[in-house]
């Protein structure tokens, strides 16, 4: 709104020329959306305390989590508000990505309340069933190909990093594919978020990757020069990205060990599901899966022991998903968070190396 406002003031001076900049806007946006955590912060998680909305720990978990019950939850919900907010006023409204990627984020970030909303009220940490939280995703995932198709001129083909040319046209296969990036980004980060702070520094780390990779990719002579595809409009996404970087330093503040609230699924499903709608918007679906390896090898870890536990009667991991295994062997949280983090970044760079490699 303020660009579209501020950036119609340049007939009158030429000052008002740089806010055109998706580099300026994406400034704007980040601090906009850290501002607001930062400063709704103390009030949310006083007002989350006051109506009771605190964390229920499973019984089966880490003694050393038992300490936690209690803490509020569902800060996810300031994530989501700082992003909105600052992306509509920075954003160019016109441009379909960003209301696709927002429908999005709201609507993966209802199913989370839901399930959040539910677990408090049972007072048990069940929520949603698996089944009924798929099949809600997975519906939010089709409106979303829906409106890919209807809305933007994205192609059908999947491209690898390190191959310059190589694609494959999945013709419309690439739609269940497309589903299946948001389904499966989504519940890795809620697998990821088990730890103060775990999952909102890789959510950083891979939403500061896309913010680049999106600007790459909506910057025609970048793209050329970088041989990767050039997504018409693209460059918006950024803003958003830049959002959702500052949202979730703000929210960090208050996440960090000892947390004073948790992003609860309102925030993990819906993170998850923006930045694999991201990926698919950018054409980097499987770049996806190096730069979000944490949160894939979390996925994995919790697969591996299911399969294994219900094939052969043994557990590969002393408990699943990964983070958990590291804190029973020994390992102090802060410890496992840092590291996951680490692992994060070196990913991050991996995969942002590609750009030039491939």
């Amino acid at each position: 709104m303020l660009y579209h406002l501020l950036y119609g003031l340049s007939d009158h001076s030429t000052f008002f020329n740089v806010f055109r900049y998706i580099t300026f806007r994406v400034f704007l946006a980040g601090v906009t959306s850290f501002t607001i955590c930062l400063f709704l912060g103390p009030w949310f998680i006083k007002k989350m305390t006051k109506s009771q909305i605190k964390q229920f720990v499973r019984s089966d978990g880490p003694q050393t989590h038992l300490k936690k019950a209690g803490t509020p939850t569902m800060g996810g919900g300031l994530i989501i508000v700082s992003i909105a907010i600052s992306t509509l006023l920075w954003a160019d409204l016109y441009n379909a990505y960003i209301w696709i990627l927002l429908f999005i984020m709201s609507f993966f970030g209802l199913i989370g309340w839901l399930d959040d909303w539910l677990k408090i009220t049972k007072k048990n940490s069940k929520g949603v069933s698996g089944k009924s939280k798929l099949i809600l995703q997975f519906s939010g995932a089709a409106i979303f190909v829906l409106f890919m198709v209807m809305f933007t001129n994205l192609d059908f083909t999947v491209r690898f990093p390190l191959f310059k040319r190589f694609t494959v046209d999945l013709w419309y296969f690439f739609l269940p594919f497309a589903m299946l990036v948001l389904v499966g980004a989504s519940n890795a980060v809620n697998l990821t978020d088990g730890l103060d702070g775990l999952a909102i520094g890789p959510v950083i780390i891979t939403a500061f990757s896309f913010l680049i990779l999106a600007y790459c990719a909506g910057n025609y002579k970048i793209a050329e020069y970088l041989q990767i595809p050039h997504v018409r409009g693209a460059g918006e996404i950024a803003i958003l990205c830049g959002a959702m970087v500052m949202a979730g330093l703000g929210f960090l503040w208050f996440n960090t060990y000892p947390a004073q609230v948790f992003m609860g699924d309102v925030g993990a499903l819906s993170l998850g599901g923006t930045l694999g709608a991201v990926a698919v918007f950018t054409k980097n679906e499987i770049l996806l899966v190096v730069i979000g390896g944490v949160f894939v090898l979390e996925a994995v870890s919790v697969m591996v022991q299911v399969v294994s536990f219900q094939t052969t009667g043994k557990r590969v991991f002393r408990m699943a998903p990964l983070h958990h295994h590291y804190e029973l062997k020994g390992w102090a949280e802060p410890k496992v968070i840092v590291r996951f983090w680490i692992i994060s970044i070196v990913l991050a760079i991996a995969g942002l190396a590609t750009l030039k490699l491939r």
